[in-house]
């Protein structure tokens, strides 16, 4: 596996908490991502699931999850894929965030990251990302747009 995410991915997966671990480095990189306490549940090439419980820390002023958790949510999300996904030769940067709140975030959230094998070249790159209660009922729908360019030549 030449992905360096990936690699130390299963190999944390090998440790007791080995998930819960994996994900508490990953959200050192950006460390606001620490706030709405995510898992990484699943991580591979063009796909990222997350959860994490909705608790008074990330609740609004009506005891729902926070839109601004949500979306951190989405972007930890897009980031582990885009970690996961891009080959060596290229870097990404993030560009532009949509989104659509489709219903009350009021149960712990599971967050899904998506896109296509194919698409990783020079540009822009929507990433689908989607945020769904417990019973399966998204609650958030949206795109994360990220540019794509070439690494310089050292």
């Amino acid at each position: 596996m030449s992905n360096y995410l990936l690699r130390i991915y299963h190999k944390t997966l090998k440790l007791p908490f080995g998930r819960h671990l994996f994900s508490m480095m990953f959200a050192r990189k950006a460390p606001y991502f620490k706030s709405i306490r995510p898992t990484i549940r699943e991580l591979r090439p063009n796909f990222c699931e997350l959860t994490f419980k909705k608790r008074k820390a990330v609740e609004n002023h009506i005891g729902t999850v926070h839109a601004i958790a949500l979306c951190n949510g989405l972007e930890m999300a897009m980031g582990a894929l885009a970690e996961a996904s891009i080959p060596k030769h290229l870097r990404w940067i993030p560009k532009g965030m949509t989104v659509q709140y489709t219903a009350k975030a009021n149960s712990d959230i599971r967050i899904v990251a998506e896109t296509s094998p194919d698409a990783w070249q020079c540009g822009d790159l929507p990433v689908k990302v989607t945020g769904f209660r417990s019973d399966g009922t998204p609650v958030i729908t949206g795109e994360i747009t990220i540019y794509i360019s070439e690494k310089p030549t050292k």
